[in-house]
């Protein structure tokens, strides 16, 4: 196989993977090379090529999806970026005031008629349960609980038609930090904390994984007491616009509505980062457009394009 190819792992890029990813038990076969796979799974994040319509420089389809379904399913995609955010944390290159917002996803065909739930790891003979040992005791289960209908695999109905949303967090060099994949028709608030929740940026040393950034810039759509509660709460400083029909209600009230949210219109100026974030995910024509049935599987392939933005940035 020859390296180089567009959009294929430098030996930079590969150095910085090669010692995170998973390693083969020997007793149940070896794995495919994982730069020839992550090489494959790349490219169709990139492309969104059919599984079927990869080149033969990637190996058999069939073992690069896998590949990429495992890693989604276990969460080997999730730690990589993770690895990738300490590393750029502990050099001090990640900008801490953080941006939060969504972006619709349309849903093509091919991602409806996922019907039944993702089942739980299936039972080999003898009464033994899951597969190879040793690559599945890299990251938990085979799959994840959830599924059952398009609303378990995060696809629902918006003014878009059927579309899914990804909800994420961004830092000040327009790099993802957080992602969550939910139905499109979800309001965006509703998932303002689990985003937040999930940043999550490990110490390459000892210490606690960093979860709390320095500010938070959101839009409109975050404005409502709840989210405040909660940035206050963790004493997080941040700058959310106020809703015009909010502000009538506080004057209306007079003193009884208390004073308003405070707001740095220059810091809200920064809050395009995360829109630009978006645009970097959504090169990836994988991404722009869902084909993935499961939900957990495209979680996956939005996770691999952010890896690629932190590798590349």
């Amino acid at each position: 196989m020859g390296r180089g190819e567009r959009g294929d792992l430098s030996d930079v890029e590969w150095e910085r993977l090669r010692p995170f990813l998973p390693v083969s038990n020997g007793r149940c076969g070896r794995w495919r090379d994982h730069w020839q796979v992550i090489d494959g799974v790349l490219h169709r994040v990139r492309t969104g090529v059919h599984w079927r319509d990869l080149p033969e420089r990637f190996g058999p389809w069939k073992t690069v999806y896998e590949r990429h379904r495992l890693w989604s399913a276990d969460g080997t995609w999730e730690r990589l970026l993770q690895r990738v955010q300490a590393a750029a944390d502990a050099a001090g290159e990640i900008d801490w005031d953080v941006s939060v917002d969504s972006t619709i996803v349309r849903a093509h065909q091919h991602a409806a008629g996922a019907r039944r739930p993702a089942a739980g790891p299936r039972r080999l003979k003898g009464g033994r349960e899951g597969g190879t040992p040793g690559r599945k005791s890299v990251a938990g289960p085979c799959r994840p609980a959830g599924g059952g209908g398009a609303g378990g695999e995060g696809l629902g109905r918006s003014r878009g038609g059927f579309t899914s949303k990804i909800h994420l967090s961004a830092d000040g060099h327009c790099r993802p930090l957080s992602l969550i994949v939910k139905p499109g028709q979800r309001a965006d608030c509703t998932q303002f904390v689990p985003v937040l929740e999930k940043i999550r940026v490990s110490r390459l040393g000892s210490g606690r994984p960093r979860k709390k950034p320095d500010s938070v810039a959101a839009d409109k759509a975050y404005s409502n007491g709840p989210c405040r509660q909660y940035l206050r709460r963790r004493s997080i400083r941040h700058t959310i616009p106020e809703k015009t029909d909010s502000r009538a209600t506080r004057l209306r009230k007079g003193s009884r509505g208390g004073r308003p949210p405070g707001f740095d219109e220059d810091r809200y100026k920064k809050r395009n980062t995360v829109e630009r974030a978006i645009n970097k995910l959504k090169n990836s024509r994988a991404v722009a457009t869902r084909y993935d049935k499961r939900g957990y599987v495209f979680l996956g392939t939005v996770t691999a394009a952010a890896l690629v933005i932190w590798l590349r940035a």
